[in-house]
């Protein structure tokens, strides 16, 4: 049994926005004896489109009608209508993600899109996105070994690192071609970056917006943008400015396993390979940071690895491995499907060790998603055991149903997310006590962490899987 979900990829980035199409084929495993496995066999791009330059109408607002006319032009040329998406994600990356009307922006392109693309900003999930989209996760996987990805854009640099094709450290530093931007036809600075006006007094630099675009103070600031990507691999010691350029503080990079091969994805990793007469060709700092990467310990100290995307890294990321699926043992209420932007409460080891302390957790930490005073659908995020009594299951059950009984009362359904493979027992358990087959919802096989959201799409290969997405929502 084959299932083929349409995915759609839309990355509105600080520099440039694009759309790809993919087709993503699911194909039941098992032997036709045992319980439905349902896996993603093949993943294929069917229409990239163009790369346009993000429209905004002010240095912090997005134009959403230009936005609305780019997309709507890309669905027109793939020829495709928006009901036959089943699945993809919009993508706020770098600065666009820091502009006022961000959120509402990516709703509105979710919505657009189709029934269940979803609406994401984050670094982390960037990170990982950027680097599934660069190829660096298969390789890793492929080799059994450890492949970094730094994904250099216009407003910010993405890090991950794989070990074995899993994602173990992700960071993110506001480092990026278009932090300086320059007018051509005047030979002057238009637009300098908070922080890169910051590194630039740090480095004593007389850089300053209305000053004539002089190359070689600019490329002593690429130089020292790429000094901060090599603090952050541990290639240089961090002077004191280091900790200011990160983009969410007190997030590091992080380095569990070394690095042995390094990939280069984003627009600015293209300024890496190519040669260009005009250093500002494209108007900003991107030419003369791709110059000073080329010629640094980046790429001179670890082994590099060509990235299968340069530029369209994070966009196929979106339209092709945003997706998981839950499924074969999983118990759910479909009138409850598709739903979106379910906030995860994640539970402790500590916490989840014995019934008790799992109901007092859950207790206590209900009423921190609550909106507007309300009590709104929240995801109960567990490990969970990997080969649990039934009774052990029951408890479990009953700890949660009694948890959440005062916002079930006010006809907020169950979410129930867990890692070990336990879902339709205590989904089924969770019926028993609840005495209904409404109103929850209990999926396995996906980890989530604290600050998570989640989205679960419509049934797909016959109701055996649902396809879900782990996602952050961190507008600047």
């Amino acid at each position: 049994m084959k299932d083929i979900l349409l995915s759609v990829g839309i990355d509105v980035g600080t520099t440039t926005s694009q759309v790809v199409f993919s087709r993503i084929t699911l194909e039941d495993m098992s032997s036709g004896f045992t319980v439905p496995r349902v896996e993603i066999v093949d993943k294929q791009i069917v229409y990239r489109g163009d790369i346009h330059f993000t429209p905004l109408t002010s240095p912090t607002q997005i134009d959403s009608a230009a936005l609305h006319d780019l997309v709507e032009l890309e669905y027109r040329m793939a020829g495709i209508d928006p009901h036959q998406v089943r699945t993809g994600a919009v993508v706020i990356t770098g600065e666009t993600a820091r502009k006022d009307n961000a959120d509402q922006v990516a709703r509105w392109l979710s919505d657009l899109a189709g029934d269940f693309v979803v609406a994401t900003a984050g670094p982390t999930l960037e990170s990982v996105l950027a680097g599934r989209g660069a190829g660096a996760d298969v390789y890793s996987r492929l080799h059994a070994t450890t492949v970094a990805n730094y994904d250099i854009g216009g407003g910010t640099s993405n890090f991950v690192l794989f070990d074995q094709g899993d994602p173990i450290s992700a960071s993110c530093l506001d480092i990026g071609g278009r932090l300086i931007r320059i007018d051509r036809t005047r030979g002057v600075i238009t637009y300098i970056a908070d922080k890169i006006a910051q590194l630039c007094q740090f480095k004593n630099l007389p850089v300053r917006v209305g000053a004539r675009a002089d190359v070689g103070e600019l490329r002593q600031v690429a130089q020292a943008m790429c000094e901060m990507l090599e603090m952050s691999l541990g290639l240089r010691p961090k002077s004191s400015f280091y900790p200011r350029i990160l983009t969410e503080p007190d997030h590091d990079v992080v380095l569990p396993r070394p690095i042995s091969h390094l990939m280069l994805s984003g627009g600015v990793a293209d300024c890496v390979l190519e040669t260009y007469p005009d250093v500002f060709t494209f108007g900003d700092l991107g030419v003369l940071l791709g110059q000073a990467i080329r010629e640094s310990a980046l790429l001179t100290q670890i082994p590099q690895l060509p990235a299968v995307e340069t530029i369209r890294a994070t966009v196929v990321g979106a339209g092709t491995h945003i997706t998981k699926l839950s499924g074969s043992t999983i118990e759910y209420d479909p009138s409850l499907l598709p739903i979106k932007n379910v906030p995860a409460l994640k539970l402790t080891p500590s916490e989840e060790a014995d019934p008790g302390s799992m109901e007092a957790a859950i207790k206590a930490r209900l009423d921190w998603f609550y909106l507007d005073g309300r009590p709104r659908p929240v995801a109960i995020c567990f490990v969970g055991p990997v080969s649990p009594s039934f009774l052990e299951v029951r408890s479990m059950a009953q700890a949660i149903v009694e948890a959440v009984r005062p916002i079930t009362r006010t006809g907020v359904p169950i979410i129930v997310v867990t890692e070990s493979d336990v879902a339709k027992v205590l989904g089924q358990s969770i019926r028993a006590l609840t005495g209904t087959t409404h109103g929850f919802i209990c999926l396995d096989s996906i980890d989530v962490r604290s600050g998570d959201y989640i989205d679960i799409g419509q049934p797909a290969a016959g109701g055996a899987v649902l396809p879900v997405v782990v996602k952050t929502l961190v507008f600047h």
